[in-house]
């Protein structure tokens, strides 16, 4: 008690004197430490430069792409509940600074009654008689009501700055919905495409085997070739038949992903993908900082997990404040007319005040525990914090190392493809001529398969790294430059101690 009359004396008239503003509990902001790496332990794909990557799916031009990934974000249920989040923490903002100052009502009420006076005479002996006068009462009052919580000791402001953080976390975590909505609409059409490729492999593949089959027949038929090479061509075709409906199967269901990702009808979108070009070539990769810390900072997730330490900490504060004194200030005023059987009178009325401080005494320790409450809910927030940076620091590393590779093998691919085919056209001369054997022509169209197919799953692997890549640096989305937050992921956060 002798510390609470102590914090009211010394805060009550520094509050009256200067308008009311009040003293606060919080404290300056103590720095929250994040495990950055001093640079990456990958190859960066651009020797350093730093290219914008706002809106890097418009990079490959390819105007399907743009379109497919818009139709996503329109059709996104994540996106959706993402902006209506938005939506809610916009509101619980306004409501928190408008806690800050003082309200305002306006009352009207009217009523009406009767009101009555009783008249008697008498004297002597003779009969008393009285008699009652009613007439008619109505009244009228209309009136302002205000009334003001003067925040002594920072717990309103700690809601709003709370809520504030929420807000701008609301919106990071709406941008980033959009990201991984962008990323994974240009996978499934990369996958779609990579798929059709596949599929002209396998056809080529399957043409090939039947006509080897059907000339081997032919030969077979007129004893040039035995039974059992004639068997081994047409069990080959349909190993090749087996193999191409599986691959329609695959291209059938990879449509209907993209279908149900972009919402778009199937009929049109075949139209769509049957009038663009089959495959683009990838540009090249630009805005990866060499220092971690800047490229960390480009992400809408880690930024948000970073607002969410802040409004923990000032749930801290806010908790710690509701241990202290309140003090609010009320007032009204107002017109009172009564009006009854001609007479009409009107009254004036304006009253200041109660001016009340509410002290807490006994509650049980529920305030306490809401105060240790907080605090766990802040060690949890810096705990994801940390952790965030951690898992984008892995992801850019990983996309990073998979782009790396992917275009280290894409020359040996190619090269493997070419020599491959240079063979096989070399053995299918042979055995045209009687000199190489249905099972060496089979074993060649088989290794010239392989290489293809590898090839095609290399060019998937490659776009996937490039749309993790971009994903994982935030898909061009930058920080604001109107942030609260003082600090950026390089290591720190602002939080209360």
């Amino acid at each position: 008690m002798r510390r609470l009359r102590l914090i009211a004396s010394l805060c009550l008239p520094l509050g009256l004197g200067i308008g009311l503003s009040g003293c606060g509990l919080t404290r300056p902001p103590a720095q929250v430490e994040a495990p950055l790496p001093a640079q990456w332990h990958a190859p960066l794909p651009h020797g350093g430069s730093l290219a914008s990557l706002a809106d890097w799916w418009r990079q490959l031009d390819d105007p399907l792409l743009v379109e497919l990934i818009a139709a996503a974000e329109a059709a996104s249920p994540n996106v959706a509940s993402a902006a209506a989040r938005v939506a809610e923490a916009r509101s619980t903002r306004v409501q928190a600074g408008a806690a800050l100052l003082p309200s305002l009502d306006g009352t009207a009420s009217a009523s009406r009654g009767v009101s009555g006076s009783s008249l008697g005479a008498g004297g002597g002996g003779s009969t008393t008689s009285s008699s009652t006068t009613v007439a008619p009462l109505t009244t009228l009052q209309a009136g302002l009501q205000s009334k003001w919580e003067i925040d002594l000791f920072g717990r309103l402001r700690a809601d709003r700055d709370s809520a504030e953080a929420k807000q701008n976390s609301a919106n990071a975590k709406w941008h980033d919905a959009r990201v991984s909505v962008a990323a994974e609409t240009a996978n499934a059409y990369f996958a779609e495409r990579a798929c059709q490729e596949q599929l002209r492999v396998a056809e080529s593949d399957t043409r090939s085997r039947a006509e080897t089959s059907r000339l081997t027949d032919l030969s077979a038929g007129a004893g040039f070739t035995s039974p059992a090479d004639a068997a081994l061509a047409r069990a080959s075709a349909s190993d090749a038949s087996g193999r191409l409906i599986q691959q329609r199967a695959q291209c059938a269901v990879q449509r209907k992903a993209l279908v149900a990702l972009s919402g778009i009808d199937e009929t049109t979108l075949e139209q769509k993908l049957a009038a663009s070009p089959a495959q683009r070539v990838l540009p090249a990769v630009g805005g990866i900082a060499s220092v971690p810390a800047q490229a960390i900072s480009q992400r809408p997730d880690v930024y948000a997990a970073e607002l969410g330490v802040a409004s923990a900490s000032a749930d801290v504060g806010s908790a710690e404040a509701e241990r202290y004194p309140k003090l609010s200030l009320s007032g009204s005023i107002g017109r009172l007319q009564y009006r009854t059987d001609g007479f009409k009178q009107s009254l004036d009325t304006w009253t200041i005040g109660p001016l009340s401080l509410t002290v807490p005494l006994l509650d049980g320790g529920s305030r306490v525990a809401n105060t240790d409450a907080a605090k766990a809910r802040y060690a949890e927030a810096v705990s994801t914090y940390r952790a965030s940076v951690r898992q984008a620091v892995r992801e850019v590393e990983e996309a990073l190392v998979n782009l790396d590779a992917t275009a280290a093998r894409t020359t040996d691919a190619d090269s493997a493809v070419k020599n491959y085919q240079v063979s096989f056209n070399a053995t299918q001369a042979r055995y045209s001529s009687g000199l190489a054997s249905l099972f060496e022509l089979e074993d060649s169209r088989r290794t010239l398969f392989t290489a293809q197919t590898a090839r095609v799953s290399l060019q998937r692997e490659r776009t996937e790294a490039w749309v993790a890549l971009y994903r994982s640096m935030g898909g061009g989305w930058s920080r604001p430059e109107s942030s609260s937050m003082t600090t950026t992921p390089t290591a720190k956060v602002a939080t209360s101690p």
